[in-house]
């Protein structure tokens, strides 16, 4: 994507994402204050966060912008979720991992706090929800391709606890294929896989995101593809009638997290559900 220098963006003639970014003819700090400007006016819903990220190691200037957060990491112990906590604590974050086996964890930081519970407990849950900026799950289910009603639980505890004591802001990670994406996914994954292998997976994520959607909150639920566990490159699609371009899509953890931290403070998907896609 290659932009040329307006009002908005005084000092920066040239942009180019996704390859080598490339900024010419404009100050390192200049650079860093206007990228606000480029993602909530020119490219909404691109996720401010990426483009801090590189612009700021682009530059080697301080971001002064976005304030440091605290936030409530349900999941944390997953796979997805540590790549969550590790992007947040990389932006400054103050990072709450909430697990039910802290040695799943093996991340340690200063700005890093555990708290060992339950999701089924709801009065954990209660009280770690208070005195944190936005709440983010990246729950999954206890056993593969089984029903598992305590996390569906889990997820009316912490809506719950948010209607009571805030904040308000929720991230769900859910899964592409739940409720009316399944057509995204194509013919194999929508028509056989889902329906018939993750049929029981696919109905807690419904459960849970209803649960949501009913809530009040300030939600985004984020319906990601097969996951991997490459690292982030920052290029796949997210919108909500995007289709998948192969058999068998696959995204990154780090690319999907990334999107989850972003969203905390961009509100283009705020109240509804997204797709993601390579």
């Amino acid at each position: 994507m290659r932009g040329s220098g307006s009002a908005g963006m005084q000092g920066i003639t040239r942009v180019t994402m996704w390859g080598d970014t490339v900024f010419e003819e404009g100050a390192a700090q200049g650079l860093v204050e206007q990228c606000d400007y480029v993602y909530t006016r020119l490219l909404p819903g691109w996720g401010v966060g990426r483009f801090r990220r590189r612009a700021q190691a682009w530059s080697g200037a301080d971001w002064p912008g976005r304030p440091e957060m605290k936030l409530l990491i349900f999941g944390a112990s997953g796979a997805t979720g540590r790549a969550l906590v590790s992007a947040a604590l990389a932006e400054g974050h103050l990072v709450t991992a909430f697990v039910r086996t802290p040695r799943k964890l093996a991340i340690s930081h200063d700005r890093l706090s555990v708290i060992v519970g339950d999701v089924a407990d709801c009065k954990a849950v209660e009280g770690a929800i208070a005195g944190h900026d936005a709440v983010l799950s990246c729950l999954g289910v206890g056993v593969p391709l089984k029903h598992d009603a305590a996390v569906i639980a889990g997820i009316g505890f912490i809506v719950e606890a948010m209607q009571r004591s805030g904040p308000t802001r929720l991230i769900y990670q859910s899964f592409l294929g739940v409720r009316d994406s399944r057509r995204q996914l194509g013919p194999l994954l929508g028509g056989i896989v889902v329906p018939l292998v993750l049929r029981h997976e696919a109905a807690d994520h419904e459960a849970k995101e209803r649960l949501i959607a009913q809530s009040g909150l300030d939600w985004t639920i984020v319906r990601p593809p097969k996951l991997g566990n490459g690292p982030a490159i920052g290029r796949f699609r997210h919108g909500h009638g995007i289709r998948a371009r192969s058999l068998l899509p696959t995204l990154a953890r780090a690319d999907v997290a990334a999107f989850m931290l972003d969203q905390v403070s961009d509100k283009t998907y705020s109240r509804t559900a997204v797709a993601l896609l390579p």
